[in-house]
């Protein structure tokens, strides 16, 4: 099958270039120089041009803090892209596989957030993203929107930037009461590969949202914990949301309900840790 892929330059796209070939596919990676999914005429005449059985957008700003001096911009690249490449996919009768995030929720819940669950994003970035996923829903068309959390796999990620600053800190204070599922980004484009082919089946209907997040689920802190697990420094310190402040504010409960993705594409929640383990080997 031949996939189009947006975004190829980030921690999912790069991935998907990688591991399609490797199942098969042909994958046409599209970065941000070579296609800007904010432009409609272009949107239209690349995915025209390559007639591919499906587009998997993995294009975003994903700057979170960023996004809150840079509404414009965010809503731009989350929800007018998406737009565009959906407008696109609809007219041309070809599948749409999107991803979002966990950062669309409030954090308030106190169980899994499942797709059904109301939104309320708290920040510029996670209502971009929300506007993103109501835009595509409300084109139609074939379109799987894939929320995930917590990723991590390339040079910009929580385990990056642990890994970074273990190498000149003697202590690091970490985030202890924001709650989630760490996800690889190899399990992400896996589960999308799958996805994009099992979605191409003539007789597939169950188009809409699915989460897919890693288990089991912990703190910022304790995945910490795992990434430094055997070390001796730097030494770990808990702490609460409100001694770390940031420009946006992150929802307390990422925890993503699995259980859909499970039942209509037999795609297992991921363990983190051995993904983590092959990425510290």
């Amino acid at each position: 099958m031949k996939f189009l892929v947006t975004g190829a330059g980030g921690q999912v796209g790069s991935a998907l270039g990688l591991m399609g070939p490797l199942n098969g596919h042909e994958v046409i990676p599209l970065d941000r120089q070579t296609l800007d999914i904010t432009g409609t005429a272009e949107v239209r005449a690349a995915i025209s041009n390559y007639n591919p059985d499906a587009v998997i957008n993995t294009a975003a700003y994903t700057a979170v803090d960023k996004a809150q001096s840079e509404p414009e911009l965010a809503l731009a690249i989350n929800a007018a892209g998406p737009e565009n490449l959906a407008l696109a996919c609809a007219d041309l009768d070809i599948p749409l596989l999107h991803i979002s995030t966990d950062f669309v929720f409030d954090g308030k819940k106190s169980e899994p957030y499942s797709e059904t669950d109301p939104i309320g994003p708290l920040s510029v970035y996670g209502s971009s993203k929300a506007e993103g996923e109501a835009r595509v829903a409300a084109i139609g068309g074939k379109f799987l929107i894939l929320r995930t959390a917590w990723v991590f796999g390339g040079e910009q990620n929580f385990v990056a930037t642990m890994l970074r600053l273990g190498e000149t800190m003697e202590e690091l204070n970490i985030v202890d009461d924001q709650r989630g599922g760490p996800t690889a980004s190899t399990d992400i484009a896996a589960a999308l590969l799958s996805m994009a082919e099992q979605a191409n089946a003539p007789a597939f209907s169950d188009w809409g949202i699915y989460h897919y997040s890693g288990a089991p689920s912990l703190t910022w802190f304790g995945f910490a914990q795992a990434i430094f697990a055997g070390r001796d420094k730097p030494v770990l310190h808990p702490i609460p949301t409100k001694d770390y402040p940031t420009p946006a504010a992150r929802p307390k409960n990422s925890v993503l309900d699995c259980s859909k993705i499970k039942r209509v594409f037999d795609i297992d929640q991921p363990d983190w840790r051995t993904a983590l383990s092959q990425l510290l080997t």
